[in-house]
């Protein structure tokens, strides 16, 4: 007998007749937050992060003060967001050199979560690839106000899990093993929220 065989015996022992062949319920009760999102804590949190919040602004104007250069837009954005003055590009396809530099990128968000400052893209018109949000310099992302929720549960409930979806928690940063922060790694190095009032 071999000293598996003797401590699987001992565990059969200790599960008794029959054990081993019952499924145990699991509870499920997960909590799911609820409640008002707190916009305040939102704006906080995502300032905390190091992005850029504006807030009941309007958002072709506060575009215009913020894109350097030509802005990539995914092609379903809404097209009172784009300013006049500023060269839009928009994306049908460009490659990772022309998104690495362009001015930088405008999206829309699925779901932002007030608890931990987070934004949610899944790859929807406004929102466009992945990469689109990952390659240029600058991300800015409108949220409107009836997006955002309080809790992470609250955000999983409104995802579909089959969509590509991108979590952004502030600009990306990351450190070295002495903790010095580096910013613009894993991708954008400046993040600006607009954060505007539902249906506006």
């Amino acid at each position: 007998m071999s000293g598996r065989d003797v401590v699987l015996g001992r565990i059969r022992a200790a599960l008794g007749d029959g054990a081993a062949n019952a499924a145990a319920e699991i509870p499920r009760g997960y909590s799911r937050g609820g409640g008002p999102a707190d916009l305040d804590l939102l704006v906080r949190r995502l300032e905390d992060y190091k992005a850029v919040v504006h807030r009941g602004v309007a958002i072709a104007k506060t575009v215009a003060g913020l894109a350097p250069g030509p802005l990539i837009v995914p092609p379903g954005i809404d097209p009172a967001w784009l300013p006049a003055s500023v060269e839009v590009l928009p994306d049908d396809g460009l490659s990772a050199d022309t998104l690495a530099v362009a001015g930088g990128v405008l999206t829309a968000a699925t779901v932002a979560v007030a608890e931990t400052g987070t934004i949610v893209l899944d790859g929807s018109p406004d929102q466009g690839r992945r990469i689109i949000s990952l390659l240029p310099d600058l991300h800015i992302c409108v949220v409107r106000a009836d997006q955002v929720v309080a809790s992470v549960p609250e955000a999983l409930a409104r995802l579909d899990p089959r969509r590509p979806l991108t979590w952004i928690s502030g600009p990306s940063a990351t450190s070295d093993i002495e903790l010095n922060r580096v910013e613009g790694v894993h991708g954008p190095r400046r993040l600006h929220v607009i954060l505007t009032e539902a249906g506006k």
